[in-house]
């Protein structure tokens, strides 16, 4: 993933968008940042997988700040932080619909025998395995919890 970062900053900077330049360089800082405090810890340098999740927070992080700066009536500022949650998506996998979403939660639970909330920990960690950058874990999570509450 590295790499395809810095293709694409290169390319950024031949077309002079500057937005998307601007993106992809704090994409890689809170990669560097994370590789540096895992150094501190001993700890091997950030994976794929924790690169999807650093993303995921990023995309999180600015569609809250979006919320916030729509309600203060700050609509260019709110338009700027969409944009960058765009230029950060193109780095991630295809999201799943939430029909999809849905199903994934369905065949998890199945899978899994959950049984009630107490199993949501299990079904959870089983999705966030094989979906990792595929699913906003937050709405996985609500999902997942009326399937058991049902139980």
């Amino acid at each position: 993933m590295r790499e395809k970062f810095a293709s694409s900053l290169r390319e950024a900077l031949k077309a002079k968008d500057t937005r998307r330049v601007s993106t992809i360089r704090l994409i890689q800082a809170a990669v560097k940042d994370r590789d540096i405090a895992n150094r501190g810890a001993g700890k091997d340098p950030v994976s794929d997988d924790d690169i999807m999740q650093i993303l995921g927070k990023m995309i999180k992080q600015r569609e809250e700040s979006a919320q916030i700066y729509e309600e203060a009536a700050r609509l260019e500022l709110a338009q700027q932080e969409r944009e960058e949650v765009d230029i950060i998506r193109t780095f991630l996998p295809q999201q799943l619909s939430d029909d999809d979403v849905r199903k994934a939660c369905q065949a998890v639970v199945e899978e899994t025998g959950a049984s009630g909330l107490r199993d949501m920990g299990k079904c959870m960690n089983a999705l966030k395995s094989r979906f990792a950058g595929q699913m906003d874990f937050s709405k996985a999570s609500g999902v997942v919890k009326g399937l058991l509450h049902h139980e």
